[in-house]
């Protein structure tokens, strides 16, 4: 008789500081990882995707967050699950550390030219998601990635984090290099989205009252 593997989800737990810990486990992927807000920038990430690790590590440089993630799956089905679980998770931990998001400047956007290539992100960390996602990338793969499963990440991102994102490559020649230009406008635009402005330390950043 074939062994049931349950799914299982736990969700992330809040830790000191504006930080996070998740584990997330399906029958289709194993993810594990940690987030400080306020880091240095320091990464150990493993997806057993090298591009896809890339993008992370330098996500998590120009951030300045530190990230742990380690996520294994079914890669020889696809990379579909894997990828997009990556965002959720990523969005799960960037929700939890968040809180109640009191103080924090909730919007930030991000221009950067990748040698011949420019890209543009605009996010608004205010609970709600969207996505509209450009990147002109004209392959099926970049190294060992699946371009088409970006947005699939960023879809998973949003989702998970409440957030509202737009990225836009306006031009380019390489493929490489509008993914990179994209991964690292979205580090530096969620860097100020969640930076904290001392002045409105008490409030949350809405005429609603509530985010």
């Amino acid at each position: 008789m074939a062994k049931v593997v349950k799914k299982k989800i736990v969700k992330a737990a809040r830790v000191s500081g504006r930080s996070a810990k998740i584990e997330r486990i399906t029958k289709e992927t194993q993810i594990k990882g940690s987030l400080a807000i306020e880091g240095q920038g320091t990464y150990e990430v493993s997806t057993g995707i090298r591009f896809f690790d890339h993008m992370l590590e330098l996500f998590a440089k120009h951030g300045g967050f530190d990230l742990k993630l380690q996520a294994t799956g079914d890669l020889d089905v696809d990379q579909h699950h894997a990828v997009e679980d990556v965002g959720i998770a990523l969005g799960q931990l960037f929700a939890k550390a968040l809180g109640d998001r009191k103080g924090i400047n909730r919007a930030g956007y991000f221009v950067l030219t990748m040698d011949e290539t420019l890209a543009v992100v605009a996010l608004d960390m205010g609970g709600r998601p969207a996505l509209v996602y450009k990147d002109l990338v004209r392959t099926r793969l970049v190294g060992d990635l699946q371009t088409e499963l970006v947005e699939d990440f960023f879809g998973g991102f949003v989702n998970h984090a409440g957030a509202n994102l737009h990225v836009k490559v306006l031009y380019g020649r390489s493929n490489h290099h509008k993914i990179e230009a994209i991964f690292k406008c979205f580090a530096r635009a969620l860097r100020y989205a969640c930076s904290t402005d001392e002045r409105l330390k008490d409030q949350l950043p809405s005429t609603k009252g509530l985010l």
